[in-house]
């Protein structure tokens, strides 16, 4: 599980870390039952207090992404993160709304962007496919 943390951003360490596995969880990139690292080794590979990765692993285990199983570890859950779709969702809203700034600054409507975003699936589904 690799994670990048930045002091600098104004995000609170232990969200960026919830983010950051609600993230990978999402995309697949963490699986069901996979572990994560314990407490001490985490915070030791981020340079941060373990307190704040235990903070972490609590509200992720609250929101039902990760469960502990005492003595045993912290493992992503089994039915996967109830929030996957919702947080593939949110990530692709960001996208879009950028995409939508960025085509009303350069006066592109709504329906041209729509062609164009079709456009772009044919050829990627295309490349896909060759």
């Amino acid at each position: 599980m690799h994670l990048r943390i930045s002091s600098n951003d104004g995000v609170p360490i232990y969200q960026q870390i919830v983010n950051q596995v609600k993230y990978l969880v999402a995309c697949g990139r963490l699986a069901p039952g996979e572990e994560v690292p314990p407490i001490r080794v985490l915070a030791e590979r981020l340079l941060v207090n373990p307190n704040t990765v235990a903070r972490a692993y609590l509200e992720l285990e609250r929101e039902g992404i990760v469960l502990k199983r005492h003595g045993s570890g912290t493992y992503i859950s089994d039915a996967g993160s109830p929030l996957a779709r919702k947080e593939r969702l949110k990530i692709l809203a960001e996208r879009a709304d950028a995409l939508l700034t960025e085509a009303h600054h350069l006066d592109i409507g709504l329906d041209d962007l729509i062609d164009l975003l079709k456009q772009r699936q044919k050829h990627l589904n295309q490349a896909k496919h060759e």
